[in-house]
This record gives structure tokens, sequence and C-alpha cells, in this order.
């Protein structure tokens, strides 16, 4: 198990020997708000863009539901003639940056969530650090209304104007620490300072969302037959936090499976997708545009991948609360059903 890994488990855990980590979170703490300080005060500066930005993040680390958040917004907003477009770090990436994200480019080069985002949606998006000059690269070829930053909420070198906390409740705030002690990016009272949506099958506040799987699909080209939920799977993931997606497949029947969990962002090798058997693997749509290359450039790879796409649901407040937002900003949608 990589440390990566094992700090991970430990979190999710909540294990007593994080506290020997204290200290590293006094100082990582200390040093997050002086930079913060020093954008609020002037002493850094902060890029404006000259169109609204919107936040999507979150305040731990792993996986909050924020990606198909943001993709669900995308096509709403598509769907009343809003003109967004997305920026992103591109974690995982290797650019060069800044880089445009189109349909055809690779995970290796824009990391896997930018691939994922365009292939669900075609919204124009860029990636890069440097979120200033991601802006101006759409901007010099794209009519915008609205650049929506795909995480970035402590991200103090870029103003925006509306910010969406997703805040998973499944995995909650574990210890409330800071990191290293805990997974939390900045302290729990961030939450006070943004749009929080709940995340959660079963909420308690009127803004919320929960993940609905579909269909499972094969992603092996040229391979087609039905989805047979009582075969023995290989659960393979590479995500911030893979017990959202063993509880998934488990609501949608799959009682048999073994898991398999790889670091968030891992880059996959054939040999990663090689077992002893001939099982299936099942896996997120987020591992698979890093897996479906693999595939292309290994045509003697039969073992069957399927894949489990989901959609974000959002609460009717959520979209009364998007609208009123907007609106502030000079932004109106056209009608339409939600």
């Amino acid at each position: 198990m990589s440390a990566a890994q094992l700090i991970q488990d430990a979190w999710n855990k909540q294990a007593k020997w994080l506290i020997v980590l204290r200290p590293l979170s006094w100082l990582y703490r200390g040093g997050f708000l002086l930079n913060k300080s020093l954008y609020q005060a002037g002493l850094k500066q902060s890029y404006k863009a000259p169109v609204p930005v919107m936040v999507i993040g979150n305040i731990t680390v792993g996986g909050s539901g924020k990606t198909p958040l943001l993709i669900h917004l995308v096509k709403y907003l598509q769907s009343r003639n809003v003109r967004v477009a997305v920026i992103s770090r591109g974690y995982g990436g290797k650019g060069p940056f800044p880089a445009e994200v189109g349909i055809a480019t690779d995970a290796e080069t824009a990391g896997d969530e930018p691939v994922l985002i365009v292939q669900s949606t075609g919204v124009p998006m860029a990636v890069g650090p440097n979120r200033q000059k991601s802006i101006e690269l759409l901007l010099s070829q794209h009519a915008l209304d609205l650049i929506i930053c795909d995480d970035g909420l402590q991200h103090w070198a870029l103003e925006r104007q509306i910010e969406w906390i997703v805040l998973d409740n499944n995995r909650g705030l574990g210890n409330e620490k800071v990191l290293p002690e805990g997974y939390l990016r900045e302290p729990k009272s961030r939450l006070k300072y943004g749009t929080v949506i709940e995340h959660s099958s079963y909420p308690k506040m009127p803004l919320n969302m929960h993940l609905a799987e579909s269909k499972p699909y094969l992603l092996n080209d040229g391979m087609v037959k039905p989805f047979e939920p009582n075969a023995d799977f290989y659960a393979v993931a590479g995500i911030g936090f893979p017990q959202r997606f063993y509880r998934t497949l488990e609501a949608m029947g799959v009682q048999h499976f073994q898991c398999h969990e790889f670091a968030d962002h891992h880059e996959y090798e054939i040999d990663d997708l090689q077992f002893e058997d001939s099982n299936p693997i099942i896996t997120t749509e987020k591992d698979a545009v890093k897996i479906l290359p693999l595939l292309r450039k290994n045509p003697d790879f039969q073992r069957e991948i399927w894949v489990v796409p989901v959609d974000a649901i959002l609460s009717p407040a959520c979209y009364e609360t998007l609208h009123q937002q907007l609106k502030q900003l000079g932004i109106q949608l056209d009608e339409g059903s939600h």
C-alpha cells in the first residue's frame, strides 16, 4: 500500500495514530490562513475575469460528487442557452498548459476529470495551473456568459462571484482536522461563506443532491452483451472515495466483487487490469477515460470492462438558488423544465 493510500485509509477510519501529524496540521493551517490574509489585504493580487466566475469545490480531499454536479450544471445551463465554459487545474495532466480540452484530448495531457467533463458535455474547457491564462485562452476563442471553475475553492488568486461547496454526508468531515491529520483543506468554518450543497440520499438541507446510477455499458470496442449483475466482478477504482462506488454497486444488485483500489487520478497500466481468471472488471467513468486508451493499444486484451455512469440529481432549491445567483450577475436563463 502506498503512503497516499495508507493515509487515505487512516482518514476514512479516523485512526488514532493521526494525532502524531498534528504539528504538521498546525503548520498547514497557519500557512493557509497567512496566504488567504495576504490576498484579502491586497498584498497579493487576485485576477478578476471579465465574465462572472462560479467555483464548484469542496473543503475535503478526495471525492465528494463534485464532478457529476458540474457536468449536470453545464448541461442544464447549455439547455437554457447560457454560454458557459469550464476551467480546471488539470490534475494528473502533463500539458503543455494552458491547454484547451477537446473531445479527442487524452487524460495524459489534460487529466481524467477534464476529459470526462468535455466528453460528457462538449463544453469549451481549458486546463492549467494558471487559471488566468486558461480563462484568457477561452475568451480569445469563445463569447461567454459564465465560467465555471472546477475545484479551485482554495485558489485565492482567482476572484469568483459564486461559490458552491459540495459536502458529502456519506463521508462527512472525518475528525474535522485539517491536512494532514485530517482530510480538510480548510477549517469547517469555511462552510459559512459559500453555498453548501449537501450530497446525501437522505438530506437534511433544502440545497441537496444525490447520485443516480444509469445502466452499465461495455468499454470494449466491438463487444456487445447484456449486463449480468450476478457475475463475479473485479471492482477497479482510482477515485477519491471508492467506498461510494462500492455502495453504488451494491445498490445495483452487484453483490460479488473484489475491490481493487488505486490512488486518486491513478495512471493505469495494462498490468493493473490483469487477474488470474477471466472475470469481468467494473469501474467508474472517471477511470474509464484512462482505461480506454489502454484497451486500444492492447487489442488482444479480451476481459470485459463495464462502466457505471452516474448522474447528479439536484433538489428544486438548487435550481432556484442558481437562477437567483445568476440573475444578480445579469445572466438570464431561458425557461425550461428541470
